[in-house]
């Protein structure tokens, strides 16, 4: 039965490593980081997320302001609202949170966060370098948190055969390049992929991003493979599911649940950037 890789605990632990950079910060410009975020509309998961990452950043002294806007806010309207927090020195972060409305242009959005201030790490400068193999100025949340996860359990990453399901830029091509980076060799797997199961069967590390219940079934994972399940679902019923069968615990080495697995690491890691980002702006070392 595989080891559950518990994100609440090692989530936790990562904010608490923060309070060091944090007082930095705040000694040095008499302010602490502060993180502005956009939320549109009153999607309930988004509500969810914002609040959570809010109750977070109360708990270890981030600064997390909330600008909301009504369903029909116009992408000029967000724009305008990302051009004065990129000008506000006292903005160390700024995220804008998903889904937005079908008529916001999503990547005109995205692309006007200053890339200093990006911190989700989404923006095309970040994920260019993180694809370049060079040094982002932060990552993807989610699949940062992946990667700490993975090496908090001990999984050996180099020369590993990784398989990422799941192909957006928020989690899979970013998680893959991550992977890769630190010298994986990694299959980058999606829906259309031919032979899924049996590529995902040779998966020393195994990581799932589809939105799919319960896709990866218990067959499908390789004995003592590493499983890493960033899938939250929500069935009829209420109750939320990952993206893996849990039946794949069997298999598996080791193996995050859902929820409580990648979820509280994906908050840590923006809190995380949100820090780092402030101690660049502020100009002191991260300690």
């Amino acid at each position: 039965m595989a080891t559950v890789l518990d994100g609440k605990v090692l989530g936790r632990k990562t904010l608490d490593a923060l309070a060091g950079p944090i007082a930095a910060v705040r000694e040095k410009r008499g302010s602490p980081p502060a993180l502005a975020v956009i939320l549109v509309g009153s999607n309930p998961a988004s509500e969810v997320y914002v609040r959570n990452k809010t109750r977070r950043a109360e708990e270890i002294g981030v600064d997390l302001t909330v600008h909301r806007f009504p369903d029909a806010v116009t992408t000029g309207e967000l724009l305008v609202m990302i051009g004065k927090l990129n000008d506000n020195a006292l903005v160390d972060g700024i995220l804008v949170q998903t889904p937005l409305p079908a008529h916001i242009e999503v990547d005109a959005v995205m692309h006007a966060i200053d890339p200093n201030k990006d911190a989700d790490g989404f923006h095309p400068w970040n994920l260019g370098m993180l694809a370049a193999g060079g040094s982002p100025i932060v990552a993807p949340c989610t699949p940062k948190g992946c990667m700490e996860l993975i090496r908090h359990a001990g999984v050996r990453i180099d020369g590993a055969n990784a398989v990422v399901v799941g192909r957006s830029t928020i989690v899979g091509r970013p998680m893959g390049l991550m992977l890769l980076n630190a010298n994986a060799t990694v299959t980058m797997c999606h829906s259309h992929t031919s032979h899924l199961p049996e590529l995902s069967r040779g998966a020393d590390i195994l990581v799932v991003a589809i939105g799919r219940p319960h896709f990866i079934r218990e067959d499908w994972v390789k004995e003592g493979a590493c499983v890493i399940d960033v899938g939250m679902n929500r069935l009829s019923d209420g109750s939320l599911v990952g993206d893996v069968d849990p039946a794949c615990a069997s298999r598996a080495g080791v193996m995050t649940p859902v929820p409580g697995g990648v979820g509280p690491m994906t908050v840590a890691m923006l809190l995380a950037n949100t820090v780092a980002l402030a101690a660049m702006h502020a100009g002191v070392e991260e300690v």
